[in-house]
């Protein structure tokens, strides 16, 4: 690559080569560096417009004052000469020459040198998180009596109750990101419209205070459109009658102040012109494009009631969510309800219409090529900017990050490493055809801190993959807790690595949504679907094959750990089937086996409980459990590589709440875990 683009790219943090997951060096292709340094607004198209481009990045004052300065508490800072900081409580400090270590937490003006800065001064470290464990949960997927077609918030109120009373420390869920009102429905969590607004999918209607308030008939005519629960969950068809029950009973609603959330309205603007023109505002008309312009505030004033009824439906979320974390403090949970936090959005959505100006257009995030996507993953989403991050004091960032954790005990952030840096593919440019993007992690990291340990809330960070050492030192040194997987617990060669040696400062499951479940794996469900969906790179025999030895391999070790007898059960083990369980025989799929003259074969309902008291014997903080394992699910909720060959996020459980609650299986857990982790409060900050 030419000397004079390397240096242009590293100025701006577009790297030119990176270590794949074999450590090699991979060069990235001039062309690409090219594009995401135009997605960066950086002109690299010609030699003359590189030397330009290099020449203003050489000019700038590197001693200068930056839009944003991110310090850590108890450290201080030289600056460019005296200057004051105007405190986030009106009150003003003198500085002459250096901001002092004993500046209070918080977001702060700083002027100094006829320029002023955002100033935001955040912790050393979160306190240490309590040793704990909790249930892992899809929320669509819990289901009840009361529930429309899907799990609601109503639900997992009911659901964090009764968890809590049994000894569990936390609920994590799924993102419960907004996504666009028009059909169809975007059934993943993971490419939201919105990453700060909630998706009113998830509302409760007979949990309102309009359907409380609504006359009898109107409320009949609310109760018969509940759809059932079926085999998968449709989700356009709770939403359209949720939303058409909600309409009926608007008129019974308090009435919605838009004057007092700005963003709320844009929010509820853009769902509002969504269903007049469609989820994506790229695809609107030109006058629409931006949030500001007149034919917007003319739209809005068209449609205001739409406005309003939107509006309505996120103060009605609130409420709910409000109430979960009520049920979580009377339970006496230690951390409560853990949220998702998705790496990005969809950038047709809410967020890429209204944050487009910190946002890098054009942009998809993705990953490398690795050995399990071997050309690469383009995630679709879209990514922000660093630059206009920093020019305009991380405001986007802080502001989706409060509203996330207003209703959360804890926050996991998907894809952690982004915080570092993300895979950008130019507009052109296959999955492999993309370079990295670095981000200011001090800032990234400082500010997550900050907001988390204003919410009382833990983090997780999912580190899953090759990540760089920065990333792991970076969140050990915050008490930001990693996350660990059973199926990737493994030595250099192959074997499972047992629970001690699994890090203190993490998360430990045994699986997650894009993995196979527990029985999954055990039965080699994992290999029969990818073979039906044509998604093996390699002869079946050969995966299944593959997929016996790792069962071997994890059986050796669960019966080396003393967690699993060398044959068979003992008496009362968990029977493995249920009611609604999932049949891997109805769908052509079979034990695995190693054929005649093998030892007996442990049974599956036993391992399953061995591999939970692996968890319980790991060292590491917070244990998460799933539902689909405990009960006896073969099917995982997304199979990656796929959009509608497999039915991704519209698998319900095999039980309800009610069920749950009885299920012999889930109370043998809830002992295990119970006994390995009991209730104590969260530690002081060490």
């Amino acid at each position: 690559m030419n000397r004079r683009l390397a240096a242009l790219a590293n100025a701006h943090g577009v790297s030119t080569w990176y270590e794949d997951w074999r450590h090699r060096r991979v060069e990235v292709a001039p062309e690409t560096v090219v594009g995401v340094l135009g997605l960066l607004g950086v002109d690299a198209t010609s030699p003359a417009a590189v030397a330009d481009a290099l020449t203003a990045a050489r000019a700038v004052d590197r001693a200068a004052l930056p839009a944003t300065v991110v310090l850590t508490h108890g450290t201080g800072r030289a600056l460019p000469g005296p200057g004051a900081v105007t405190l986030e409580d009106g009150g003003r400090r003198a500085v002459d020459g250096e901001l002092p270590a004993d500046l209070p937490l918080g977001w702060h003006r700083l002027a100094c040198a006829d320029r002023e800065a955002t100033l935001v001064v955040v912790p050393r470290r979160l306190p240490v998180p309590p040793r704990t464990w909790g249930w892992m949960l899809q929320l669509y997927a819990l289901t009840s009596e009361r529930s429309w077609g899907m799990g609601d918030l109503g639900d997992l109120a009911d659901f964090t109750g009764w968890a809590g009373a049994t000894g569990a420390g936390l609920v994590l869920l799924n993102p419960l990101h907004a996504v666009g009102p028009a059909h169809p429905v975007a059934a993943s969590p993971y490419s939201p419209a919105s990453r700060r607004f909630v998706n009113p999918l998830y509302l409760r209607v007979s949990d309102t205070a309009a359907y409380r308030a609504a006359d009898p008939a109107t409320r009949a005519v609310v109760d018969a459109l509940r759809p059932d629960r079926g085999d998968l969950i449709d989700y356009d068809e709770v939403w359209a009658a949720k939303r058409h029950a909600l309409e009926l009973l608007h008129p019974y609603a308090h009435p919605v102040d838009l004057a007092a959330d700005p963003a709320l309205t844009t929010f509820a603007t853009w769902c509002a012109l969504a269903e007049r023109h469609g989820n994506d505002w790229r695809a609107w008309p030109a006058e629409l494009h931006q949030p500001d312009a007149p034919a917007v505030a003319e739209q809005r004033r068209q449609l205001a009631d739409r406005v309003v009824f939107h509006a309505w439906l996120q103060h009605l979320c609130d409420e709910q969510l409000d109430a979960v974390t009520a049920a979580a403090r009377a339970a006496g949970m230690p951390v409560g309800v853990v949220h998702d936090l998705a790496v990005g959005i969809d950038p047709g959505g809410a967020d890429g219409w209204q944050l487009a100006d910190v946002l890098a257009q054009g942009v998809r995030v993705g990953a490398p090529p690795d050995d399990f996507n071997q050309l690469g993953q383009d995630w679709g989403l879209a990514a922000w900017r660093p630059d206009r991050l920093a020019d305009t004091g991380y405001a986007a960032y802080r502001d989706m990050l409060r509203r996330t954790l207003r209703h959360a005990g804890g926050l996991r952030v998907d894809h952690v490493a982004g915080l570092w840096r993300l895979w950008w593919v130019p507009p052109g440019a296959g999955a492999a055809e993309g370079t990295y993007v670095r981000y200011d992690a001090e800032a990234m990291l400082g500010i997550l801190a900050l907001e988390a340990h204003r919410a009382g809330a833990v983090v997780v960070g999912e580190d899953l993959g090759t990540v760089q050492p920065a990333v792991t030192r970076g969140l050990r040194g915050r008490n930001i807790l990693g996350s660990t997987v059973l199926w990737f617990a493994r030595d250099d060669d192959g074997g499972f690595v047992p629970p001690a040696r699994w890090p203190r400062n993490a998360l430990a499951t045994i699986s997650t949504h894009d993995l196979p479940t527990a029985p999954g794996f055990l039965t080699g469900e994992h290999v029969r679907v990818r073979d039906e969906l044509k998604l093996l790179s390699t002869d079946v025999a050969v995966e299944r094959a593959r997929a016996v030895a790792e069962r071997e391999q994890l059986l050796a070790m669960l019966r080396a750990e003393a967690l699993l007898p060398d044959a068979g059960g003992p008496a009362g083990a968990v029977p493995q089937a249920g009611a609604g369980a999932h049949d891997p025989a109805a769908q052509g799929s079979a034990p695995l086996s190693d054929g005649a003259g093998e030892p007996a074969r442990p049974d599956d309902g036993e391992v399953v409980v061995a591999m939970h008291a692996a968890l319980a014997a790991s060292p590491t903080r917070l244990l998460g459990v799933s539902l689909y394992d405990v009960l006896g699910e073969v099917r995982q909720p997304n199979m990656p590589g796929t959009v509608d060959e497999y039915p991704n996020w519209r698998l319900p459980l095999p039980a309800t709440v009610a069920q749950i609650r009885a299920d012999p299986r889930v109370a043998r857990v809830v002992e295990l875990l119970t006994a390995a982790r009991p209730r104590s409060p969260r530690p002081a900050e060490d």
